[in-house]
């Protein structure tokens, strides 16, 4: 209990802006700690999801256009998360895109700046969130929108799945990757599959079918990023976790 519980303490720690809940002289980050963090991400989605509907709920009850509140919540969960994954995300397309070997492509990441490929990136992902959060909220479909939120963060355990390796020695990759085993990608993917059973009123199989094409998908992105760059990073997970949010959240809309 001790352990998971120093996981989530870990994983809020780095995956959100509140602060002092990791104490770096008490618990060193290395692989083990690292494993738990991942193992518990899908927590920290589920209060992100949370928080994510309050918001919506709050903005389109004061009477924003459901469109402008959309924009809002997912700039305020860019925000809670230091914008991370959405960095992530335009530094794994800058790196997708460019040419030249892995080493090449990494450096493209590493740069700091955001490229043509990743701009776009951001632009699609991130305006599509904001329109289906919009769309969601109209419909009602709270829980929808809480569940694609948390599914980007099962996404990331499913990103640090045995087989894969880091694409360097050192860094985020490297204390998460191929820590996750099969039991847990299961576990979570199971659990959000029930969850999305409701997720659509009226449609219990939409929920759980769209969940399964975004995490197959996350599946092949991050096989593909991991055979691109010899191995996957902490970009990686942040790409993975925004593309599912993405695909989850207009997915949950379609035929409505």
């Amino acid at each position: 209990m001790t352990a998971a519980l120093d996981g989530l303490r870990l994983a809020l720690s780095w995956l959100t802006v509140l602060p002092g809940l990791h104490d770096p002289d008490r618990l060193a980050p290395d692989r083990v700690a690292g494993g738990r963090a991942i193992a518990a991400t899908p927590a920290v989605g589920v209060l992100l999801g949370a928080g994510a509907a309050a918001l919506m709920w709050l903005w389109t009850t004061a009477g924003l256009d459901p469109a402008l509140a959309g924009l809002l919540t997912v700039a305020a969960l860019a925000l809670l998360t230091r914008g991370m994954h959405v960095d992530g995300l335009a530094d794994t397309v800058d790196g997708l895109g460019c040419y030249g070997d892995p080493a090449r492509a990494l450096e493209v990441m590493r740069g700091g700046g955001v490229g043509p490929f990743g701009a776009a990136a951001l632009v699609v992902c991130l305006g599509a969130q904001a329109l289906s959060f919009g769309a969601l909220a109209s419909a009602g479909q709270w829980l929808g929108l809480a569940a694609a939120v948390t599914a980007g963060r099962v996404a990331a355990v499913l990103a640090c799945r045995r087989g894969l390796s880091a694409a360097a020695p050192t860094g985020f990759g490297a204390l998460v990757a191929g820590t996750q085993s099969r039991w847990a990608c299961a576990g979570w993917s199971l659990a959000l599959l029930a969850a999305a059973s409701a997720a659509v009123p009226g449609r219990w199989w939409q929920g759980p079918l769209v969940v399964a094409a975004a995490l197959g998908l996350t599946v092949l992105l991050t096989r593909h990023c991991a055979r691109r760059f010899g191995g996957v990073t902490g970009d990686v997970l942040g790409a993975s976790i925004e593309v599912t949010v993405t695909v989850v959240a207009v997915g949950l809309l379609l035929g409505g």
